[in-house]
Order: structure tokens, then sequence, then C-alpha cells
């Protein structure tokens, strides 16, 4: 498998280097504020999840701990798994995906079609159920038949975004960043961004943006999370924290697509209401993600209802 540690001039090289643009119907220039936002819908797996998959996988086929014939193993709420099957598709590497039956169709479809092994778990068990079931099916073959990731632990997670989103977001604002907010699914991309940003103006402000009540609506976002990534210390990078309610954070989606002419998900209408909310508090240059492409949600009721106005 020659090809599993050349990364270069391949489908996996498109990963990253994703556009940054300004919002301005979203955060008209009267209102003070200007929003820049990072569209990650446009990396070839459609979202953010690519730059974090491929340095975790990346990372293990170079010391040995992913060798061939073993199987990726992890659990995901959907974007995370699309990534390793994409990968694993590419690399010719088996993928076994634990993830909620209640994920979008379109989730199951694309990793399914990847080529991925799909166990889908109890929707009522949330995320934590998938989590709970992919460790037991690890520790089964961990070493030797397995290979397991481990987003929310891999400090490979948080390391991508902070050597490519941050860096790319600080080239192509030209530095002029005030905020940086997104919401914490792992928290790779807040600690990520937020560590690289503060080394390169400390003055920058890092927000998270959090569900105003478990039992909230926004795909991949966990209300109770833990940090928990070697070199990336929360309590020195995140500043401040905004909670956002579901009705809000799809109202923002709706915005996003008929005002701004971006399909995109409802974590990236959450991070657009958020910054919105921000903005009643703060005055400056804030800049979000965009994490994925809104076309993985089609079939559900949100989309299919909104497309009928």
């Amino acid at each position: 498998m020659e090809k599993n540690n050349n990364f270069i001039s391949t489908t996996l090289s498109s990963i990253g280097k994703t556009p940054t643009v300004p919002l301005t119907r979203i955060m008209p220039p009267a209102s003070g504020s200007r929003l820049y936002a990072k569209i990650e819908g446009l990396n070839p797996g459609g979202s953010v999840k690519d730059r974090p998959a491929l340095y975790m996988i990346k990372r293990a086929l170079e010391n040995g701990t992913l060798l061939p014939g073993m199987t990726i193993i992890d659990s995901s709420s959907g974007n995370t798994g699309i990534s390793y099957a994409m990968i694993g598709a590419y690399l010719g590497m088996r993928v076994k995906i634990y993830a909620p039956s209640n994920m979008s169709e379109e989730r199951k479809i694309i990793m399914r079609l990847y080529g991925a092994e799909l166990i889908l778990t109890p929707a009522e068990e949330s995320h934590d159920g998938a989590i709970k079931r992919a460790n037991d099916e690890y520790q089964k073959g961990a070493g030797k038949v397995y290979f397991m990731p481990d987003q929310y632990n891999n400090s490979d997670n948080p390391l991508s975004h902070y050597e490519t989103t941050a860096v790319e977001l600080i080239e192509q604002t030209g530095g002029n960043i005030d905020f940086f907010a997104t919401g914490i699914g792992t928290g790779g991309t807040i600690l990520g961004v937020g560590k690289r940003l503060k080394e390169f103006n400390g003055k920058i402000k890092i927000i998270a943006v959090v569900p105003d009540n478990e039992m909230h609506g926004i795909e991949g976002w966990k209300y109770n999370y833990s940090l928990n990534f070697k070199g990336f210390d929360k309590d020195k990078i995140i500043d401040d924290f905004v909670k956002v309610d579901t009705e809000g954070s799809y109202e923002a989606v709706k915005r996003l697509i008929r005002e701004e002419g971006l399909l995109c998900g409802f974590s990236s209408g959450a991070n657009a209401y958020a910054v919105q909310k921000l903005s009643e508090r703060y005055r400056g240059n804030f800049s979000t993600v965009l994490p994925d492409t809104g076309s993985r949600y089609l079939s559900t009721r949100v989309f299919s209802e909104f497309a009928l106005l």
C-alpha cells in the first residue's frame, strides 16, 4: 500500500484550502461589524471533519499504529464517519462506523457508498451510545484488528485546525480578526483554531457556541462536552460562551441559503446565529466556520418544509 504515505496530488490533497467569505446579509456593514465565514462544505468529503480525519489517519500510518489489513473503527454523528469512509476508500482500507440511527438518511447513504460498514445504534442513546458500542467492539481487536482514531481524545484533531484552518483564516482575512466563534462537537476546531489565533494576536477573543438545552436539534454538537486534548488547554484558549436555541439556529440556516446563497447544515446556522447574538455584545471583525454542506440534510423535516415555502 505504497500510496498510504503519499498524500501529494491525490484526492486527499484537496482537503483544506477552503475559501473565507464575508457574510454581508447576515452582518450588514452598517452594523459596525463584519462576519467572515470559512466554507468547509467545499472539502471533498463535504465537511470540516475531513481535516482531522486526514491528520489522525496519516499520523497513524506514519507511526505504524494503522497497518495494512486493519479496520478503522470509530463512532460518529455523521460527518467524521463520512470523512473516514472517504479516506478509507482512497487507501483501500476497511472502515467501521457506529452512529445514532436518527442521523440523516443522506449521511447513511454516503458512508455506505464509500464502502464503510455502518452500525446504527438506538437513537435514544444519542451519540454517547454510539461511542460506548464502538469502544466495546474496539476492545475485541485493539491494535491488531482495529485502529481507532478516537476523535474526542486524539490531539491530531485540534492540531489539524492549528496547522491548517487557523492559518488559512489569518491569510484570507489579512489577520483582521477580533473574535472567533464556533460550536463544540469534539472541540477540535475551537481549540486548534483558537490556540493559533491567540499566538498570532493575543487580543483575539475565542468564543464557544453551545446549545441552550440538552434536547437540542443541532446535529453533531454535544450539550455535555469534555475537551481532553493534550497540548490544548481550554482554559487558556476559550474566553467566553454564548448559548443558542435550536429554532433561532434553524432560521439562520434559512437565511444562509436564501440570502447568502450558501447551502449549509444546521451547525452553520447555529454559528451564524451565535455571531448575530454576539454582535449585540461586541463590535468588530468576527470569524467562524460553516462546518458542512446542507445537501446531506435534504430529507430532514426542517429542510423539506423550508423547500415548500
